[in-house]
């Protein structure tokens, strides 16, 4: 089966592991210099294994591997003309095997298989002690923001709170709720009604 015009099944797993094989498959293609030389000159018109052999000043054998593997991912296809096989580009697969291999559906979804929780959790267990408190606000950003990902998970989406609710439920985290409340309004994380009206976790969060 050719890997590029593999359809992935509908386990999520399964299709990740699909579109990272069509990836690595589709780079690994364009990733030889002699190939994107074939590439170049079929692009031109269809030719023989000799004739790019003569072009290249490779061996017909070696000219011959990079084809099979060429046509392999669907890039290139031949037809018999009397003793020879002409080879020729076939430019719409390789402009559609662009499109959506490198769409952001695609490329999002060759990364379902990592672990994206794993920064977080490496920064929540250097700043909090072994009862879940928060020893110290981190001075980089990005840190900060783990730990207010960290905080924001004991509120339910699309579940009012009052300001004295907000202010219990975070003093669980660290003594300083006023910095939590302001940081997790700022960012969006946290919405909240008027001056003092009720806060909520938005439901896209």
């Amino acid at each position: 089966m050719n890997p590029i015009s593999a359809k992935p099944s509908g386990d999520p797993e399964a299709a990740s592991n699909a579109s990272m094989d069509e990836l690595l498959e589709f780079f690994k293609a364009l990733s030889n210099g002699n190939r994107l030389r074939i590439l170049r000159l079929l692009a031109r018109q269809p030719l023989t294994v000799e004739q790019l052999a003569e072009m290249l000043g490779l061996r017909p054998s070696t000219v011959s591997h990079h084809l099979q593997y060429l046509a392999h991912v669907g890039l290139v296809s031949a037809r018999a003309k009397s003793y020879y096989n002409v080879y020729r580009l076939e430019d719409g697969a390789l402009e559609d095997m662009a499109q959506r291999l490198l769409a952001r559906k695609t490329l999002s979804g060759a990364a379902a298989d990592v672990d994206l929780d794993a920064y977080d959790r490496k920064v929540i267990a250097n700043f909090t002690t072994p009862d879940g408190r928060i020893k110290a606000f981190p001075a980089q950003r990005k840190k900060f923001e783990a730990t207010l990902r960290y905080v924001l998970r004991v509120f339910e989406p699309g579940v009012r709170y009052s300001e004295v609710q907000v202010n219990q439920m975070l003093s669980q985290f660290h003594e300083d709720t006023a910095t939590l409340r302001r940081d997790l309004v700022g960012y969006g994380w946290l919405k909240r009604e008027g001056g003092s009206g009720d806060y909520w976790r938005p439901e896209e969060i």
